[in-house]
């Protein structure tokens, strides 16, 4: 099968030297958020994982991310999301050759069934803006890293808050409406961390190009579904081409849990 030229710009090994080691195809097949092994491949950068660190992958989707730790890190990986089968993640897993060292769970990020402490890490790419932006959240999460853990994540970020703003700017208000009220700058996540106490913030960084990096990841998919694309993935270019940088990226932060 060819790919098309939008989808073969998704190797980059220049900039994510190991998410280039994989076939974009396998990756757009999983799609549940724009370019989650980039993120994760920028974001590790910032963690130090360690071969047999025991990871939990949280807001996994189908799968990719989990896989990617597994195999770059050299992890083993509790694969943690809602809305996926786990049975359907499973399988991407023993395609993947990881089955052995990644564990699909069925798990809503409020209710973890998890002993305390049971992690060395926890990394969430593209989810946490869904349930973890709340006051209370961080403390309840770092209960399940052992002290000296590290919490990393990547999530649709602005350049400034919209609180600031005033508003959610019209052209991202057309596509996702309120839930752009979560993504916050980096800054903000910053504060918000590192106020608990319970953990020391060691980066908080907004990708200065990660809109770019988006605008890739929805014209490949587009691409990547062909007849299939319609109204949804037009609306997402729009907005991202319309943005030009000036709102739009993802923020990056990890920190550290206290003693």
């Amino acid at each position: 099968m060819t790919s098309s030229r939008a989808v073969q710009a998704l190797l980059r090994p220049d900039r994510y030297p190991r998410s280039s080691r994989y076939d974009p195809r396998w990756l757009l097949d999983l799609d549940m958020g724009p370019n989650p092994l980039w993120l994760l491949e920028d974001l590790a950068r910032d963690l130090g994982l360690r071969p047999g660190m025991k990871i939990l992958d949280l807001g996994s989707g189908k799968g990719a991310t989990s896989v990617f730790l597994a195999r770059e890190y050299g992890a083993r990986v509790v694969a943690a999301d809602w809305w996926t089968d786990p049975r359907t993640a499973a399988a991407v897993f023993a395609e993947a050759g990881v089955g052995d060292r990644v564990e699909a769970v069925r798990a809503e990020a409020h209710t973890l069934p998890f002993e305390e402490e049971a992690f060395d890490a926890i990394v969430s790419i593209d989810a946490f803006e869904y349930f973890g932006t709340a006051d209370g959240y961080l403390p309840y999460l770092v209960r399940f890293l052992r002290p000296g853990g590290r919490l990393g994540i990547a999530t649709p970020g602005m350049t400034r808050e919209v609180r600031e703003l005033g508003a959610v700017p019209a052209h991202i208000e057309r596509v996702v409406g309120w839930e752009a009220m979560a993504w916050h700058t980096a800054e903000w996540w910053r504060f918000q961390w590192a106020t608990t106490g319970l953990v020391t913030v060691t980066s908080a960084r907004l990708q200065p190009d990660g809109w770019r990096d988006w605008l890739l990841w929805a014209r490949a998919g587009a691409e990547h579904r062909g007849e299939g694309s319609g109204a949804a993935d037009r609306a997402v270019l729009d907005m991202l081409t319309e943005d030009g940088g000036e709102f739009l990226s993802f923020a990056l932060v990890a920190a550290t849990k206290n003693s």
